[in-house]
Protein backbone atom coordinates (compact mmCIF):
# COMPACT_ATOMS: atom_id res chain seq x y z
CA UNK A 1 0.00 0.00 0.00
CA UNK A 2 1.89 3.77 -1.37
CA UNK A 3 2.60 5.60 2.12
CA UNK A 4 0.58 9.28 2.48
CA UNK A 5 2.02 11.68 0.35
CA UNK A 6 3.92 9.60 -1.97
CA UNK A 7 4.90 10.58 -5.05
CA UNK A 8 2.89 9.20 -7.95
CA UNK A 9 3.29 9.27 -11.79
CA UNK A 10 0.17 9.88 -13.12
CA UNK A 11 -0.99 7.82 -16.27
CA UNK A 12 -4.39 8.43 -17.80
CA UNK A 13 -6.55 5.47 -18.01
CA UNK A 14 -5.96 3.67 -21.32
CA UNK A 15 -9.71 2.23 -22.45
CA UNK A 16 -9.59 -0.36 -25.35
CA UNK A 17 -13.02 -0.50 -27.29
CA UNK A 18 -16.00 -2.31 -26.66
CA UNK A 19 -16.67 -5.72 -28.03
CA UNK A 20 -19.87 -5.75 -26.98
CA UNK A 21 -22.70 -4.26 -25.40
CA UNK A 22 -22.05 -7.02 -22.39
CA UNK A 23 -18.10 -6.73 -22.29
CA UNK A 24 -17.14 -4.10 -19.71
CA UNK A 25 -13.36 -5.61 -19.37
CA UNK A 26 -11.94 -2.08 -19.72
CA UNK A 27 -7.99 -1.83 -19.39
CA UNK A 28 -6.38 0.83 -17.13
CA UNK A 29 -2.61 1.53 -16.69
CA UNK A 30 -2.76 1.29 -13.15
CA UNK A 31 -0.47 4.41 -11.28
CA UNK A 32 2.61 2.60 -9.43
CA UNK A 33 4.50 5.12 -6.27
CA UNK A 34 7.83 6.08 -7.60
CA UNK A 35 10.12 3.74 -5.60
CA UNK A 36 12.73 5.73 -3.30
CA UNK A 37 16.78 4.34 -4.06
CA UNK A 38 17.00 5.98 -0.50
CA UNK A 39 14.21 4.14 1.60
CA UNK A 40 15.52 0.92 -0.13
CA UNK A 41 19.00 1.54 0.86
CA UNK A 42 18.14 1.47 4.41
CA UNK A 43 15.83 -1.11 4.49
CA UNK A 44 18.49 -2.56 3.71
CA UNK A 45 21.21 -1.33 5.59
CA UNK A 46 18.37 -2.16 8.83
CA UNK A 47 18.11 -5.72 7.15
CA UNK A 48 21.93 -6.33 7.67
CA UNK A 49 22.07 -5.33 11.22
CA UNK A 50 18.94 -6.93 11.98
CA UNK A 51 20.01 -10.50 10.61
CA UNK A 52 23.50 -9.59 11.93
CA UNK A 53 21.75 -9.31 15.52
CA UNK A 54 19.01 -11.76 15.85
CA UNK A 55 19.63 -14.15 12.44
CA UNK A 56 16.82 -14.70 10.10
CA UNK A 57 14.57 -16.52 12.02
CA UNK A 58 14.98 -14.26 14.54
CA UNK A 59 14.14 -10.59 12.37
CA UNK A 60 10.94 -9.48 12.36
CA UNK A 61 9.66 -7.48 9.42
CA UNK A 62 8.01 -5.02 11.93
CA UNK A 63 11.29 -4.21 13.55
CA UNK A 64 12.97 -3.50 10.32
CA UNK A 65 9.99 -1.52 9.05
CA UNK A 66 9.76 0.44 12.17
CA UNK A 67 13.08 1.25 12.06
CA UNK A 68 12.77 3.32 8.54
CA UNK A 69 9.49 4.20 9.59
CA UNK A 70 8.20 2.01 6.49
CA UNK A 71 4.72 0.95 6.43
CA UNK A 72 4.05 -2.85 5.96
CA UNK A 73 2.46 -2.42 2.79
CA UNK A 74 5.17 -0.24 1.23
CA UNK A 75 7.36 -2.63 2.16
CA UNK A 76 6.07 -5.21 -0.85
CA UNK A 77 6.82 -2.29 -3.49
CA UNK A 78 10.79 -2.87 -2.73
CA UNK A 79 10.85 -6.62 -2.19
CA UNK A 80 8.85 -9.43 -2.91
CA UNK A 81 9.19 -11.36 0.44
CA UNK A 82 11.46 -11.57 3.73
CA UNK A 83 13.53 -14.24 1.78
CA UNK A 84 14.05 -11.82 -0.74
CA UNK A 85 14.96 -9.21 1.62
CA UNK A 86 17.02 -11.38 3.20
CA UNK A 87 18.83 -12.22 -0.60
CA UNK A 88 18.91 -8.39 -1.85
CA UNK A 89 20.20 -7.76 1.88
CA UNK A 90 22.95 -10.51 1.78
CA UNK A 91 24.30 -9.04 -1.39
CA UNK A 92 23.87 -5.65 0.27
CA UNK A 93 26.18 -6.52 2.95
CA UNK A 94 29.10 -7.78 0.17
CA UNK A 95 28.93 -5.15 -1.94
CA UNK A 96 29.96 -2.91 1.25
CA UNK A 97 32.29 -5.69 2.46
CA UNK A 98 34.29 -5.75 -1.40
CA UNK A 99 34.66 -2.01 -1.37
CA UNK A 100 35.69 -2.12 2.08
CA UNK A 101 38.56 -4.02 1.13
CA UNK A 102 39.26 -2.67 -2.08
CA UNK A 103 39.85 0.73 -0.68
CA UNK A 104 42.17 -0.47 2.26
CA UNK A 105 44.13 -2.43 -0.84
CA UNK A 106 44.16 0.52 -2.96
CA UNK A 107 45.24 2.76 -0.06
CA UNK A 108 47.93 0.84 1.19
CA UNK A 109 51.52 1.20 0.06
CA UNK A 110 51.26 -2.77 -1.32
CA UNK A 111 48.51 -5.33 -1.45
CA UNK A 112 49.97 -7.52 0.90
CA UNK A 113 49.59 -4.38 3.38
CA UNK A 114 46.04 -3.57 2.03
CA UNK A 115 45.18 -7.28 3.16
CA UNK A 116 46.88 -6.60 6.57
CA UNK A 117 44.99 -3.55 6.77
CA UNK A 118 41.54 -4.64 6.09
CA UNK A 119 41.69 -7.71 8.40
CA UNK A 120 42.90 -5.35 11.15
CA UNK A 121 39.90 -2.94 10.24
CA UNK A 122 37.36 -5.98 10.56
CA UNK A 123 39.04 -6.58 14.19
CA UNK A 124 38.48 -3.08 15.26
CA UNK A 125 34.73 -3.48 14.25
CA UNK A 126 34.39 -6.97 15.99
CA UNK A 127 35.95 -5.66 18.78
CA UNK A 128 34.10 -2.11 19.35
CA UNK A 129 30.73 -3.82 18.24
CA UNK A 130 31.36 -6.54 21.77
CA UNK A 131 32.15 -9.60 19.55
CA UNK A 132 28.24 -9.50 18.56
CA UNK A 133 27.19 -10.39 14.97
CA UNK A 134 30.70 -11.64 13.12
CA UNK A 135 30.19 -12.39 9.49
CA UNK A 136 26.48 -11.78 8.21
CA UNK A 137 27.64 -14.69 5.14
CA UNK A 138 28.71 -17.32 7.76
CA UNK A 139 26.13 -16.39 10.13
CA UNK A 140 23.30 -17.14 7.56
CA UNK A 141 24.69 -19.95 5.68
CA UNK A 142 23.94 -22.52 7.93
CA UNK A 143 20.81 -21.37 8.62
CA UNK A 144 19.20 -20.75 5.05
CA UNK A 145 20.39 -23.69 3.28
CA UNK A 146 16.93 -24.65 2.45
CA UNK A 147 16.13 -21.67 0.90
CA UNK A 148 17.79 -21.76 -2.73
CA UNK A 149 17.82 -18.48 -3.75
CA UNK A 150 19.82 -17.48 -0.16
CA UNK A 151 21.78 -19.96 -0.48
CA UNK A 152 22.73 -18.91 -4.75
CA UNK A 153 23.40 -15.73 -3.39
CA UNK A 154 25.55 -16.88 -0.38
CA UNK A 155 27.55 -18.93 -2.52
CA UNK A 156 28.30 -16.09 -4.78
CA UNK A 157 29.15 -13.24 -1.88
CA UNK A 158 31.72 -15.98 -0.84
CA UNK A 159 33.07 -16.33 -3.98
CA UNK A 160 33.43 -12.87 -4.84
CA UNK A 161 35.23 -11.89 -1.27
CA UNK A 162 37.49 -15.32 -1.94
CA UNK A 163 37.75 -13.48 -5.51
CA UNK A 164 38.86 -10.02 -4.05
CA UNK A 165 41.49 -11.82 -1.93
CA UNK A 166 43.06 -13.85 -4.33
CA UNK A 167 43.22 -11.26 -6.92
CA UNK A 168 45.03 -9.36 -3.96
CA UNK A 169 47.61 -12.47 -3.25
CA UNK A 170 48.12 -12.60 -7.36
CA UNK A 171 49.25 -8.99 -6.85
CA UNK A 172 51.22 -9.45 -3.94
CA UNK A 173 52.95 -12.34 -5.55
CA UNK A 174 54.10 -10.79 -8.84
CA UNK A 175 55.58 -8.24 -6.29
CA UNK A 176 57.59 -11.08 -4.42
CA UNK A 177 55.84 -10.63 -0.81
CA UNK A 178 53.87 -14.13 -1.19
CA UNK A 179 54.83 -17.42 -2.09
CA UNK A 180 54.40 -18.15 -5.99
CA UNK A 181 54.79 -22.41 -5.35
CA UNK A 182 50.80 -22.07 -4.54
CA UNK A 183 47.96 -20.79 -6.72
CA UNK A 184 46.78 -17.35 -5.46
CA UNK A 185 43.19 -19.33 -5.47
CA UNK A 186 44.14 -21.76 -2.92
CA UNK A 187 45.60 -19.28 -1.21
CA UNK A 188 42.74 -17.30 -0.90
CA UNK A 189 40.47 -20.38 -0.17
CA UNK A 190 42.36 -21.40 2.98
CA UNK A 191 42.42 -17.70 4.09
CA UNK A 192 38.88 -17.15 3.68
CA UNK A 193 37.77 -20.28 5.22
CA UNK A 194 40.23 -20.24 8.27
CA UNK A 195 38.98 -16.54 8.68
CA UNK A 196 35.37 -17.14 8.65
CA UNK A 197 35.82 -20.45 11.46
CA UNK A 198 37.88 -18.04 13.32
CA UNK A 199 34.81 -15.75 13.16
CA UNK A 200 32.98 -18.14 14.93
CA UNK A 201 35.08 -18.88 18.10
CA UNK A 202 35.64 -14.95 18.10
CA UNK A 203 32.32 -15.03 19.15
CA UNK A 204 32.56 -17.65 21.62
CA UNK A 205 35.35 -16.90 23.02
CA UNK A 206 34.98 -13.10 23.21
CA UNK A 207 38.09 -12.73 21.75
CA UNK A 208 40.46 -11.65 18.76
CA UNK A 209 43.10 -14.13 19.66
CA UNK A 210 41.31 -16.65 16.96
CA UNK A 211 41.34 -13.74 14.25
CA UNK A 212 44.90 -12.68 15.45
CA UNK A 213 46.34 -16.57 15.27
CA UNK A 214 44.74 -16.74 11.73
CA UNK A 215 46.91 -13.40 10.52
CA UNK A 216 49.92 -14.82 12.28
CA UNK A 217 50.21 -18.68 11.26
CA UNK A 218 49.02 -17.41 7.20
CA UNK A 219 49.79 -13.97 6.52
CA UNK A 220 52.82 -13.19 8.17
CA UNK A 221 54.21 -16.81 7.68
CA UNK A 222 52.98 -19.95 5.70
CA UNK A 223 52.30 -17.60 2.61
CA UNK A 224 55.69 -15.69 2.57
CA UNK A 225 58.28 -16.95 0.03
Amino acid sequence: MPRAGSNFRTIGPQIRPLTSKTDRSYTYAMARPRLSDKTRQRLLDEGVSAFLQHGYHGTGLKEVLDRVSVPKGSFYNYFDSKEAFAAAAIRHYADCFGEKMRKAIEGAADPYAGLHDFFASLMAEFEAAGYVGGCLIANLGGELEGSEVCRDTLATAFRDWRDGVAEALRKSQALGLVRSDRDAAELADLLTEAWEGAVIRMKIERSLDPLRRVIARLLDDYFRP
